[in-house]
């Protein structure tokens, strides 16, 4: 009988087309399973908790797979990682039960998302955070975001692209941490996002901290369900899916 087993992974997204796999396009994906099918000897295809876009990065990815290897889980990361190159990394793998999905077994999501606000960029974060080129609010990203906490129809913060039968999900979470000041981090928590959600949301709370909206109008843009009226897409580079809940 074939084993379920669930793998942790971190990887940089910068030199991917993000984690699903296509065509004529690198991909996690299409190097995770490549390695994979190499171990085992099997065709093995994954399931993910989360297609991160291109560009995007992962500090808590998961995937499942079944095999009929005999290789022990703890076995997996050391193996795997001498297949993969250097910028993704398995962590963790153990073998769970077969009902067990990556994808709709999760209970929610936490995203983070990273600006850069020294007055000069640091070199060293390029790849990993936004760097406005105008200064920010601390106090006004925070009072705006709460507005987005609970549950809501999210259209406007969707972008196109998309065929999902439903817009509405529940934000539990939605907090910034200055304590690395000048690298602000969002931390954001729902039991799912929509398509580049996390990146509208904070391109329109960014909108609000240079004052070009006020943080009441979030919750206008919100009720509004309409694309148009909320902030540009924030970069993918300072996304990062931070964990997975079940």
């Amino acid at each position: 009988m074939k084993r379920n087993i669930k793998l942790t992974l971190s990887y940089d997204g910068t030199n991917y087309h993000g984690f699903q796999r296509q065509e004529n396009a690198l991909t996690i994906q299409e190097l995770l399973e490549d390695a994979l099918t190499k171990i085992t000897q099997e065709r093995i295809r994954i399931t993910a908790a989360g297609r991160t876009d291109t560009g995007v990065h992962a500090r808590g990815q998961v995937v499942n797979f079944y095999t009929s290897s005999a290789i022990p889980p703890e076995n997996f990361p050391r193996a795997l990682n001498s297949c993969l190159p250097e910028d993704i990394i398995v962590w963790a793998a153990e073998e769970v039960p077969r009902n067990f999905n990556a994808l709709r077994s999760a209970k929610s999501k936490l995203y983070r998302y990273t600006l850069d606000c020294g007055e000069y960029p640091n070199v060293f974060w390029r790849r990993f955070a936004w760097q406005p080129i105008y200064k920010l609010e601390a106090d006004l990203l925070q009072k705006a975001g709460q507005y987005l906490v609970g549950t809501h129809d999210f259209t406007s913060f969707r972008a196109a692209g998309s065929a999902v039968k439903t817009s509405v999900r529940s934000i539990t979470r939605l907090e910034w941490d200055f304590s690395q000041d000048p690298l602000w981090h969002l931390y954001i928590e729902a039991n799912g996002f929509l398509y580049k959600m996390v990146r509208i949301i904070v391109g329109t709370l960014v909108e609000v901290a240079r004052g070009r909206l006020s943080p009441e109008d979030v919750a206008r843009i919100r009720d509004s369900r309409d694309r148009k009226l909320a902030g540009p897409t924030a970069p993918a580079r300072g996304l990062c899916l931070w964990e997975v809940k079940y």
